[in-house]
């Protein structure tokens, strides 16, 4: 997995951090993720996270995580290619480029997880084990999915299955955009191992038609850390409380705390907790020494009156007091 990008000379476009944690009830971690480049057109920005389901019909998610997660990536650095070609390439139009995002790849990728799945089976599967039609060898290695790309032109996202991509847009504004209209019940969710998954797929497209105009933060989690929360804004005031420590401190001191609060938020949830983030790293913020509280952010203050850097912002615990995590997260009763 990619590390921060450092350099001596401005700021790279984006600066990334990621984390993950096993669930506290877990016997080992089924999340996968990965992150690599900066936004530019030699370098895009790729992001994914994969949660397998962990459970025992589903015996080898963990692996199907990560095919996801790689399978992903090869396929977004193909899109990135086809979106800001090199040398004399004509770029094709974005209407192309957003057919390819909601057809082409979502089948390009479904059909390739299913075939990297059966071949593992057939690699490694004994005599010993019963036999198993094609769909039911592919429900062992069932997994979510959430990637993003971003280019100096596009900025396109997929999801399949539970987890969630937030952006927060250069007004302040937190969105869930791949949000289903529908919440999925109880555990069940749609996969990559359901039939016709690419049909499931999900997808955001937002041409970036003026820099200015390019969201400030994408964050890609999987359903550990939005399941700790109380309720759908209490996930959204920590996305905007994350925001907002970003803004004020950067990303170097938000790194630092990250798995703290990850940890926190998986013994809320039980789950397994991942988070994925690029930060539109224009300024360099100026803020107060230390950071520990996880970043609550309560009702969002108004826009003429912004929390100053030197303060937490409004709703945010103080630095030592990162024992009172309850609210909003689940309570343990």
């Amino acid at each position: 997995m990619s590390e921060p990008v450092r350099t001596h000379g401005p700021l790279p476009l984006w600066d990334t951090l990621h984390g993950s944690v096993q669930g506290v009830n877990k016997s080992r971690n089924q999340d996968h993720y990965d992150v690599e480049g900066i936004g530019t057109a030699g370098r895009p920005l790729i992001m994914a996270v994969a949660d397998g389901h962990g459970s025992a019909a589903h015996a080898r998610s963990h692996l199907g995580s990560r095919f996801a997660v790689d399978l992903f990536v090869q396929q977004a650095r193909l899109f990135a290619a086809l979106a800001e070609p090199r040398g004399e390439g004509r770029p094709p139009s974005l209407a192309w480029l957003m057919n390819y995002a909601q057809y082409t790849l979502p089948r390009q990728l479904v059909s390739a997880w299913q075939e990297k799945a059966l071949g593992h089976w057939e690699r490694t599967s004994s005599h010993g084990e019963p036999v198993l039609s094609p769909p039911d060898k592919l429900v062992l290695y069932g997994s979510t999915l959430v990637g993003a790309v971003l280019t100096p032109r596009v900025f396109a996202a997929w999801q399949l299955g539970d987890g969630e991509l937030t952006v927060v847009t250069e007004d302040g504004q937190v969105t869930v955009p791949l949000a289903p209209d529908e919440a999925d019940l109880g555990d069940e969710t749609e996969s990559l191992c359901s039939p016709q998954a690419w049909l499931r797929v999900r997808t955001h497209w937002a041409p970036v038609t003026a820099p200015a105009r390019a969201p400030r933060l994408v964050s890609l989690t999987t359903d550990g850390l939005s399941k700790s929360f109380a309720s759908d804004s209490g996930f959204r005031q920590f996305m905007a409380g994350l925001d907002d420590r970003l803004s004020a401190e950067g990303a170097d001191c938000v790194r630092t705390v990250l798995p703290e609060w990850l940890a926190k938020a998986s013994q809320h949830s039980g789950d397994d907790t991942t988070l994925v983030a690029a930060w539109h790293a224009t300024t360099a913020p100026a803020g107060p020494e230390g950071l520990s509280g996880p970043p609550e952010a309560a009702e969002p203050p108004e826009p003429a009156d912004p929390p100053t850097p030197a303060e937490p912002a409004a709703g945010m615990p103080e630095p030592a007091d990162l024992s009172d995590m309850t609210d909003p997260y689940r309570s343990d009763e």
